[in-house]
């Protein structure tokens, strides 16, 4: 499957979300707890475990990867497919497009990257988790 192919928008993501679909969001738990999508299902499960804890998400409902921009839930997107779970998808823009949209969140809102230094450095604790040098988790 292509990269693009599974990626959907932030608003199909929250109707799915509401239908029933499982948000597995994919930052650290620091980021997570700082900040957290407001949906009726969230699992934080990052992407620095994802390896050893992949086999806990359930495979017989959609699951919608997230993160901070999207592109740390892609390739969490990406590994899960490679494990055969079918029913897969990134949620492109991250939390940040979900909150630009105006979707409730927990915590302390921001809707741009460079808002403040200290959603900057969130973003760059959510690109530090642990991949091969092809950006594999490991």
């Amino acid at each position: 499957m292509n990269s693009q192919s599974n990626q959907i928008c932030t608003t199909n993501a929250k109707q799915q979300a509401e239908a029933g679909a499982l948000l597995v969001d994919v930052r650290e738990a620091c980021d997570a707890h700082a900040l957290a999508l407001d949906a009726p299902e969230v699992l934080n499960l990052p992407l620095s475990v994802l390896g050893s804890r992949w086999q806990e998400l359930p495979s017989d409902r959609e699951l919608v990867t997230v993160c901070q921009t999207g592109e740390q839930s892609q390739i969490a997107s990406q590994f899960l497919l490679s494990k055969g779970l079918t029913r897969v998808r990134t949620m492109r823009g991250g939390i940040v497009l979900w909150m630009q949209k105006g979707y409730p969140v927990i915590g302390r809102r921001f809707t741009s990257f460079d808002e403040e230094q200290g959603s900057a450095q969130q973003f760059n604790r959510d690109n530090e988790t642990p991949r091969g040098s092809e950006g594999k988790i490991q």
